[in-house]
């Protein structure tokens, strides 16, 4: 339908969505006929500069030249050989076509936001259970780069990160070990023991979590503490979301919304909330920053 249309102005709101210019949404936004192109971002660069490239061949087509020549001129000198002098040429290039705008320049009657890190110590048969694997892990990720080097044994070595932040974050995420009883968990007990707390003071809370899991499981413990709880992730049908952000948002509902990063991370106005916590940090402080930002935007009154 929009193909049969001619445009005056196309914008690409969310822009860093078309990051991957292989895939099918990246292509159908560059058949559309528009005059005038424009992409509205926080994040316009996430993991390397092939996303920048693909938004500006969606915005000015031929302008950094095609993908192959522009990862030969300039992302592989930037990013693996650190040519500074190529850096900075690109980014003057680029700026004629960039309006950046930070959000205290724009917002400045936001009230100002506190980040407060917590340290929580793993204890007894959790701590002994990160041992066993960080072990077992050791010696399968050293096989692995013995036998096939260390660029072909990636996904080993992620493989084993993984377990070891599922570890850290509950051990029940952990699939296929019987966990004893009674089995320590750090985090959710530090949820359990400080979220009833803040909604005694009158505060509306946002979790984050990258393990749609953790929120499954955290939602138990909600019920058995008799914590009202609404919940946001990949699995909430499109249809349901905007009741859920609504329900959040009028304040007179649940005080806690558990959110995945993922589902939760952009694109969604949570002002009601003064509160934020990501239970597991991301790699990329940048989408952290994105998801922490739902509550702190414009319509935000509180600290």
């Amino acid at each position: 339908e929009l193909m049969q249309h001619r445009y005056h102005l196309l914008i690409l709101d969310e822009a860093q969505t078309v990051k991957n210019a292989q895939s099918q949404g990246a292509e159908a936004v560059r058949k559309v006929d528009a005059r005038h192109r424009l992409c509205l971002t926080g994040t316009p660069l996430e993991n390397h500069l092939g996303e920048l490239w693909s938004q500006f061949d969606f915005l000015l087509p031929g302008f950094l030249g095609a993908s192959r020549q522009f990862a030969k001129h300039w992302r592989t000198p930037i990013e693996k050989q650190n040519d500074h002098r190529r850096r900075d040429l690109l980014a003057r290039r680029i700026r004629p076509f960039i309006l950046r705008r930070k959000k205290e320049d724009v917002a400045q009657e936001l009230p100002p936001k506190t980040i407060i890190v917590r340290s929580v110590e793993l204890e007894g048969s959790q701590r002994d259970l990160y041992e066993t694997v960080r072990a077992a892990m050791d010696v399968k990720v050293r096989d692995e780069i013995a036998s096939k080097g260390f660029s072909r044994s990636q996904i080993v070595i992620l493989d084993a990160l993984l377990k070891l932040r599922q570890v850290c974050c509950d051990p029940y995420l952990l699939t296929g070990h019987a966990l004893p009883r009674g089995t320590e968990r750090a985090k959710m007990a530090w949820l359990c023991d400080t979220l009833p707390a803040l909604v005694a003071e009158g505060r509306r809370i946002l979790v984050f979590s990258q393990f749609t899991t953790l929120l499954h499981l955290l939602a138990q413990e909600m019920t058995r503490l008799g914590l009202p709880y609404l919940m946001l992730t990949g699995e909430t049908p499109v249809d349901a979301r905007g009741a859920v952000v609504g329900q959040f948002q009028s304040g007179e509902g649940a005080p806690v919304l558990l959110i995945s990063l993922k589902a939760g991370g952009v694109g969604l106005n949570l002002t009601a909330a003064d509160t934020v916590i990501h239970v597991d940090p991301w790699w990329n402080p940048a989408v952290e920053q994105q998801a922490t930002d739902r509550a702190h935007r414009l319509g935000q009154t509180r600290q």
